[in-house]
């Protein structure tokens, strides 16, 4: 067997349920920010709703970018 038929599959429940976690994480990241911008800073609702969008989606780059870099260096200390 060659190292490129040794593919390492995640369990069935991790796969089925993997965009409902991201789903999830995204939607208490959402709720976060807007309980902490509604504590802090007076703001209209829908700046505080445009706000914790942005972070969000700045959380849910930097886990991209994480998965990324560990992909990537996973990948070249195996050739190696």
């Amino acid at each position: 067997m060659e190292m490129d038929e040794l593919e390492i599959k995640p369990p069935a429940f991790l796969v089925d349920t993997i965009c409902e976690k991201q789903g999830t994480v995204w939607a208490t990241a959402v709720g976060a920010s807007l309980a902490h911008s509604r504590t802090r800073t007076p703001l209209k609702p829908s700046l505080r709703l445009i706000h914790a969008r942005m972070h969000a989606q700045a959380l849910t780059l930097a886990v991209l970018s994480g998965a990324a870099v560990y992909h990537y260096y996973d990948k070249n200390s195996n050739h190696n």
